[in-house]
């Protein structure tokens, strides 16, 4: 047994006092082992979205490369829409089982959904079974990451100390991020390497078998978690139960407003911004995957600054900072970055998208943690998280190149300002987390009315 698990005790209540007194390098420990997890099962989940636009014509041929990356992205889409699945199912298991437990079965069933994907036939070889097998796959790493997220997010604020949490829960995004970019880091390299034409004949399949053994390494850095739940709180009455949930309906419903927003800009700006940037922009793919290799990059690095301002400012501030942004500037950034031929200034334009992000992604597991009890926050952080990100993430590829392929593409940046307007109602029905983190004060009610 590890030091931080001498200090968190799975058979009685961990009390804060005890948490608090984790030293710096114990915490960072824990949190490293934590988000190595999420650090793969968004690498695998990502490495479908940077490298469809090679392998889409394998799986949906006959069509132009619009309708082929269009049905690509809705594979994508059916991939989130099973995030509540994994967010409900994991989440109970995290509150009645532990979030150890939880991690450990997420990360295993997403190695299993890479390893599938590499060895998919296509449509040249199966016909129409190959998109089907290819839904199948993404279902359960669909699962597999509505499942994550919840599971290290609670366990991330709850292993960090009062008044760092914002840093040290940051992080989540940090890997989640680092996930991304190493997901088109190694488009860049293999770009350089074989070349588009030879990615696209087969080599596509070498990043999903890269994503099923690192899940192998991951699986054996999350066995030596420790748990932060205790068996006084696995055992309560409405541990891991949906409508324990919803005796906190504030908190519900500001989760998934926020959330909405939230997942909409993020996948806006990071996964369809390479399609938009091929599509709109005109640039070639090798370039774009350059430069959303450097905006991810800088963007991983803002996660734990931007985290440390919302301990200083507080998470709803932050928040607010995020949603009013998202109404000010998708409709003229879109535009110029739509238009824009430098690939500097294409790449500056996405880093001003990226540093008003930061301000939801970096606090986007403890703000949500804060609101719910240890019993149920698993599963109040996991499948509420999971039904917007679901609804508005997942769906943004889809929904940006429908508009596209229909000719309104200058509707979907209104789009976004409108589910922005909404989010901003939800983060004015926030409390401040300095006077009401559930985490700090347990026995705090201000979000079951």
């Amino acid at each position: 047994m590890n030091a931080a698990a001498s200090a968190v005790s799975t058979d009685a209540q961990p009390d804060r006092q005890r948490l608090e007194s984790l030293t710096t390098g114990q915490i960072v420990k824990a949190i490293f082992a934590a988000s190595s997890g999420n650090l793969v099962e968004w690498f695998d989940f990502y490495t479908y979205a940077f490298f469809s636009v090679y392998f889409a014509h394998a799986f949906f041929s006959g069509v132009s490369q619009t309708v082929a990356f269009m049905q690509a992205a809705g594979v994508f889409f059916i991939g989130f829409l099973m995030r509540p699945v994994g967010g409900y199912v994991f989440g109970r298991m995290s509150d009645r089982y532990g979030r150890k437990r939880a991690m450990v079965v997420s990360i295993l069933m997403m190695g299993l959904g890479s390893l599938g994907v590499a060895v998919l036939p296509t449509t040249d070889t199966v016909g129409a079974w190959a998109p089907a097998l290819l839904i199948l796959m993404r279902c359960i790493q669909g699962i597999s990451v509505g499942g994550e997220y919840g599971s290290t997010a609670t366990y991330m604020s709850e292993i960090a100390r009062r008044g760092q949490r914002g840093f040290f829960s940051s992080f989540q995004y940090v890997t989640l991020i680092g996930g991304q970019l190493l997901a088109s880091l190694l488009a860049v390299i293999m770009t350089h390497v074989w070349g588009s034409e030879q990615i696209a004949a087969g080599w596509w399949r070498l990043p999903f078998v890269v994503g099923a053994v690192a899940a192998l390494v991951s699986l054996w850095l999350r066995a030596g978690l420790d748990e932060t739940t205790s068996a006084r709180d696995r055992t309560h009455a409405g541990s891991g139960k949906f409508r324990e949930v919803l005796k906190y309906p504030r908190a519900f419903w500001v989760v998934l407003g926020i959330t909405c927003i939230g997942s909409l800009a993020f996948y806006v700006f990071t996964t369809y911004m390479q399609k938009y940037l091929i599509n709109t922009g005109g640039l070639n793919k090798g370039l774009v995957a350059e430069i959303m290799t450097v905006c991810l990059f800088v963007f991983m690095l803002l996660q734990p600054l931007v985290g440390m301002i919302s301990d200083k400012i507080g998470r709803k501030n932050s928040m607010t900072i995020f949603a009013v942004s998202m109404i000010l500037l998708p409709v003229p950034l879109l535009a110029a970055i739509g238009t824009q031929q430098s690939p500097f200034l294409v790449g500056m334009l996405i880093l001003l998208a990226m540093f008003f992000l930061s301000f939801y992604t970096s606090i986007s597991g403890i703000v949500k943690a804060e609101m719910f009890p240890t019993h149920v926050r698993g599963l109040g952080v996991g499948f509420t998280y999971a039904i917007g990100n679901s609804l508005f993430g997942g769906s943004a590829e889809y929904v940006a190149l429908f508009m596209k392929n229909k000719g309104i593409g200058d509707v979907f940046p209104l789009y976004m300002v409108v589910v922005a307007v909404l989010g901003l109602l939800a983060v004015r029905a926030m409390h401040d987390n300095r006077q009401h983190s559930t985490i700090d004060n347990p026995e705090s009610s201000a979000y079951a009315r």
